[in-house]
């Protein structure tokens, strides 16, 4: 199958989207989701700033979707799909950094693969579900750990998850992958933390979305982060963390 890589933009004071050749962008206009149209200029790589390549309504992020990491925590299999909302704020570009908040709480990287919407999806079937994605990309799920569990009442996910900048995505949208074949990679300050394969979710693809769209109606843009594995850590000020995806690219920020 034939994969395409998009990305969003900065190039001078002008914000676009485009398809990436190697070393260079093919501009396009109109709706990325909607038959985008090509301009017929081009702009090398090299000479923008990228942006996520998506702005969406909302993210969602899962919990406990990878049997090795489970097995590892001792948690049972979910009878469903487990997740929380990213908040808009959290949202972040490749290359921009990742602001710890104030104070010494742990602050963790979660490499992930993220599902891009591409069709309306309310209540869709599993088997019409992937017809409604439009490719993935890379992502991290940071978090401060200790927030987490913090007020015996009430586990605090969001907050924990929602910190300005806290959800980095990118650098492109890929067209065309079959995700069951992926593996996630982390590295911070050039270790490897994470290799996990994709292969090991609880719920693929289809199911997620299928599931998620009965809840909520998902929009093109839109964006699910699939859960992570084992290898998560504390990641500290000055440190930088890529997650890299073979097909997809590098997402790499650093910690401020």
């Amino acid at each position: 199958m034939t994969t395409t890589s998009w990305v969003r933009f900065q190039h001078q004071s002008h914000c676009g989207f485009g398809l990436l050749d190697g070393g260079r962008i093919q501009v396009h206009e109109g709706d990325l989701f909607d038959a985008p149209r090509a301009t017929g200029d081009w702009i090398p790589l090299d000479g923008v700033r990228l942006l996520a390549p998506t702005r969406p309504s909302k993210v969602l992020a899962l919990w406990n979707n990878f049997g090795q990491l489970a097995a590892k925590l001792g948690l049972a299999r979910p009878e469903e799909p487990l997740y929380l909302i990213k908040s808009p704020n959290s949202y972040q570009d490749p290359g921009e950094p990742i602001r710890r908040p104030p104070g010494d709480g742990k602050v963790v990287f979660e490499g992930e693969l993220a599902i891009v919407i591409g069709r309306t999806a309310t209540r869709v079937p599993v088997p019409q579900a992937e017809a409604h994605v439009f490719g993935y990309t890379c992502a991290n799920d940071v978090t401060v750990a200790d927030i987490l569990h913090r007020d015996p009442s009430f586990p605090q996910w969001v907050r924990a998850k929602g910190f300005d900048t806290f959800c980095p995505f990118g650098p492109a949208v890929v067209t065309g992958l079959r995700p069951e074949t992926l593996t996630v990679r982390t590295w911070l300050d050039g270790q490897l933390r994470q290799d996990y394969p994709i292969s090991d979710m609880r719920f693929p693809v289809a199911e997620l979305v299928s599931r998620i769209s009965h809840d909520m109606t998902l929009l093109p843009g839109d964006v699910i982060l699939c859960g992570t594995s084992v290898g998560v850590g504390s990641m500290k000020a000055g440190s930088t963390v890529v997650v890299e995806i073979d097909g997809i690219g590098r997402l790499s920020n650093p910690v401020v």
